[in-house]
């Protein structure tokens, strides 16, 4: 499967058999940044108000997850956020990077949880932004996330889809998405590889959907990885109550639920994000 070419501050990493493209900046602990699954995502559009800031203090990895931008349009259905994990672990490897943080928002956010259950050695702090897998089977999917997941279905993708779940669904203030981004995100969501086979779709099947609820986990009250979630209090994607049900499990668990903000709080609120993400991080593990 085709993969297009890197911009020039990003590079093609070899992982299994998977290329992921990375771009990197600043110098000092690793924080691994990865993105949600929203139709057109990738890294470094996902966090265009972060890496900067993020750079002053650490070495900030800004990968496009497999499915996305430039890396590989391969993604295993069977189990998604295990894949998505593996794959990150398999990027730390490729980078010579024991341990890092990872920040991770929706999608993204569902794969570093999975990580650090999976691999707890490998992770020294966790930042979650209104995760996935969160409590997935126990209600009715939120219209935003029946959105998301049909973007694809019935008449395929189109600008007024996308644009629709981004101002409506994904921001709690639609107007300040500007239409150039809407546009390029609309771009890369009908990019041909990506059309044939979409990365984020409807679960198929119970085990599936079970596997993807990580609220089911029993390794959630054992986590030891100090965890801070920050969660929209608008978020029409994954509901906030999510927030309290992971607090209320993982004993090293800090919330902070944002006012007048909805699923991507790194994008509505970089000043608070960026102030608080960099101050959790910043801290010894103990």
């Amino acid at each position: 499967m085709s993969v297009e070419e890197p911009t020039a501050e990003q590079r093609l990493v070899r992982v299994g058999a998977r290329d992921v493209a990375v771009t990197e900046r600043g110098a000092g602990e690793a924080v691994v940044l990865l993105h949600g699954g929203g139709p057109g995502a990738s890294g470094m559009s996902n966090y265009a108000h972060n890496v900067d800031a993020l750079a002053q203090r650490f070495r900030v990895v800004v990968p496009d997850l497999p499915g996305y931008g430039r890396s590989s349009k391969i993604v295993d259905r069977s189990d998604p956020f295990g894949d998505l994990a593996a794959a990150v672990r398999g990027l730390l490897d490729a980078l010579g990077i024991e341990q890092a943080h990872l920040v991770g928002n929706s999608y993204g956010g569902a794969a570093a949880l999975r990580l650090a259950l999976d691999r707890p050695d490998r992770v020294r702090r966790l930042v979650l932004m209104g995760p996935g897998g969160i409590g997935t089977t126990r209600h009715a999917p939120t219209p935003g996330l029946r959105r998301l997941l049909a973007y694809y279905a019935g008449e395929g993708p189109t600008r007024t889809k996308l644009e629709r779940f981004i101002r409506d669904d994904l921001v709690y203030d639609g107007g300040a998405v500007p239409a150039e981004m809407i546009e390029a995100r609309y771009q890369a969501s009908i990019d041909p590889d990506v059309v044939a086979n979409p990365p984020l779709r409807r679960p198929a099947g119970l085990r599936t959907l079970l596997r993807m609820d990580l609220l089911r986990d029993k390794r959630l009250t054992r986590a030891a990885t100090p965890t801070l979630v920050l969660w929209g209090a608008e978020d029409r994607v994954n509901r906030p109550s999510g927030g309290r049900q992971l607090a209320e499990r993982m004993p090293r668990c800090d919330l902070y639920l944002v006012a007048r903000t909805g699923h991507w709080v790194q994008w509505e609120r970089p000043d608070l994000f960026n102030t608080l993400t960099t101050a959790f991080l910043s801290q010894d593990k103990r």
